[in-house]
């Protein structure tokens, strides 16, 4: 298939490389045009100098860049969709609003369009075993499940356009309280003499394990935050999540409070610094 590709960040740059190395005719476009021209020297390809050029005779357009006014930039004002040929494809992977997906989806009657954020981070991306949460018609759907496969673990459709987006924002609620209670549970081994190598050997093999525990209890207790998902991207996503509870009318107390810590290791300099570094908070 002709596929495009727009944004290569720490996130895309992989993925594009699994729809290549899948066999497809990969097309990439990055407004750090040295990063595009990386891409094309590594996996081959074309690279494309704007949106709408990228985008024109493409069998399916991905896209996966920073925040609704990077989509709204890319698709909307640089002409992407518009240049979309009738019964193209369209599958976002950026976390964004569930506004501005059903707007996409909305903007064009004859392209099929998924919003299909992604829960895996840098390293899901790399060994294409991502978890792609998807919204849009059934249609759309079934035409993004084969091309999703390239670096998906697991492709999920939530229904209608928006649902993918509301369903990212249940992911991070949940990975959100997780490492409140992670960061907490560091802290207090270590202000207690535990050996915390000991500590979350015993617990992760009973009603406490998780995926982060198993995966950054002990980085934590070193100080080690350098696995990919970014504090900043964090408070962006929450960001969202708060915005759509005060949208429905509910209240998400926990969630707001982890969001208000995060600002507070932004503060600390860890703008940069994996999610994991929340126990900064509490040990400096």
């Amino acid at each position: 298939m002709r596929v495009s590709f727009l944004g290569l960040g720490v996130m895309g740059y992989p993925m594009a490389g699994h729809l290549a190395r899948a066999g497809h005719g990969v097309t990439v476009y990055n407004r750090t045009a040295a990063r595009a021209e990386a891409w094309v020297t590594e996996h081959g390809g074309r690279r494309a100098m704007t949106p709408a050029e990228a985008a024109q005779d493409a069998d399916v357009v991905l896209t996966c860049v920073g925040n609704d006014d990077d989509l709204r930039q890319v698709m909307l004002e640089g002409g992407a969709l518009a240049a979309m040929r009738p019964g193209a494809l369209y599958v976002d992977h950026t976390t964004v609003s569930a506004a501005i997906a059903r707007e996409l989806a909305a903007a064009r009657g004859d392209v099929l369009v998924v919003d299909a954020p992604v829960s895996g981070g840098q390293a899901g991306a790399e060994k294409g075993a991502l978890t792609i949460m998807c919204g849009g018609s059934p249609e759309a759907f079934a035409a993004a499940e084969p091309v999703l496969a390239a670096y998906a673990r697991r492709v999920g459709h939530m229904g209608p356009a928006g649902s993918g987006q509301l369903t990212k924002m249940v992911n991070q609620i949940a990975i959100a309280g997780v490492l409140e209670g992670l960061a907490e549970a560091v802290h207090f081994a270590l202000a207690a003499g535990l050996d915390a190598g000991s500590v979350f050997d015993v617990i992760g093999k009973g009603a406490a394990q998780s995926w982060q525990m198993d995966n950054r209890a002990l980085t934590m207790a070193k100080g080690t935050f350098d696995f990919g998902f970014a504090v900043d991207w964090m408070r962006k996503d929450l960001g969202l999540v708060l915005d759509e509870a005060k949208r429905m009318g509910i209240s998400l107390p926990a969630t707001a409070l982890v969001d208000q810590f995060y600002g507070d290791v932004q503060a600390m300099g860890g703008r940069r610094q994996d999610t994991s570094s929340l126990v900064r908070r509490f040990r400096g």
